[in-house]
């Protein structure tokens, strides 16, 4: 009330009606304010009217912090602003800065996680996330379901994890229910680490099902998966990059190493998307046993060791070309 006062005081005095005055106010609270270019504020919880007009004028935000208060006490508008950190554009009305508020349009942040990363590749992008409080551990492997997560500044890298893996968890039970029938595995975490296999098989996800669909029929046969990916997560368990996997690799004595046992891995790879695990729940149905790169970012399927042998041959030209 005392903004009010004080604004109309100085208008009265000025010679200006209380009607006028009125007029006055609502058409100045509809102008471009004085902010230049968009700008980022944080808006402490606990800040009154005053200080927030206070603020807001500090910021650039707006010009008058008396218009501001008269503003926000004839709208009625005092117990409804909202604390949170808004991003205002240049030259935002009084106006619109106070429907912003009031409404609780705040800054929305994102942090992405994509399909097939390690935990100690997600860790380190929550870490790396702008504007969130502690740091977190790498996660348990294949615990995190990617994808693009929402927070807003001060929030906590740990509930920031906890809501990835909380995630992950609610996926997993709902497409292990809806899974195919007579699959060669019995447990959702079989079904997890199987699905980041072919997470890491191929981008492409035309191919998920076929790959997944591969796999079944090589543990249905009693072969060995011989995924070169597993390899490569022997040796670094996820922390660091193969770009070629070698014959020598191929002897890493490791639970992992699929070319030397055989099975499911004892636990994921990476953390799979959706796509991934629904493809090892409902596995296209084929008789292939085998595939390697064809040279185009795909890959190209065979039934028996003789097919398999010349793709292979023609996967190693490409690579000599190269």
């Amino acid at each position: 009330m005392r903004a009010i006062l004080a604004l109309a005081t100085i208008l009265v005095l000025l010679g200006v009606s209380a009607a006028g005055a009125l007029y006055g106010l609502m058409a100045y609270a509809k102008k471009d304010g004085p902010l230049q270019t968009e700008k980022l504020v944080l808006i402490e919880s606990g800040t009154g009217v005053r200080a927030m007009a206070t603020q807001l004028k500090n910021e650039g935000v707006i010009g008058e912090p008396y218009a501001f208060m008269a503003v926000v006490k004839l709208s009625g508008s005092g117990q409804s602003l909202k604390a949170g950190e808004y991003l205002f554009p240049a030259h935002i009305s009084l106006n619109a800065a106070i429907d912003k508020i009031e409404k609780g349009d705040v800054y929305i942040r994102k942090v992405t996680v994509a399909e097939g990363l390690t935990s100690h590749d997600v860790a380190a992008i929550i870490n790396a996330a702008d504007a969130m409080t502690g740091q977190v551990a790498a996660p348990p492997e294949g615990s995190v379901m990617p994808d693009t997560y929402t927070y807003s500044r001060n929030d906590d890298r740990a509930k920031m994890l906890a809501r990835m893996q909380t995630a992950m968890t609610n996926a997993l039970d709902a497409l292990w229910e809806k899974r195919a029938p007579n699959l060669p595995f019995t447990t959702k975490e079989q079904a997890l680490a199987l699905a980041s296999v072919v997470e890491k098989e191929t981008g492409i996800g035309a191919e998920r099902a076929r790959i997944a669909g591969v796999f079944v029929n090589r543990l249905r046969a009693g072969m060995r998966l011989q995924s070169d990916p597993t390899v490569i997560y022997a040796i670094t368990k996820g922390q660091s990059k193969i770009e070629r996997v070698l014959y020598a690799h191929l002897e890493t004595d490791s639970p992992y190493n699929t070319y030397k046992y055989a099975g499911i891995p004892p636990g994921p790879i990476c953390n799979p998307g959706v796509a991934a695990i629904e493809a090892v729940l409902n596995p296209e149905t084929n008789d292939y046993l085998y595939f390697v790169a064809d040279g185009t970012g795909g890959h190209v399927f065979a039934r028996t060791m003789q097919e398999h042998e010349a793709n292979v041959a023609k996967w190693r030209a490409v690579q000599k070309n190269r």
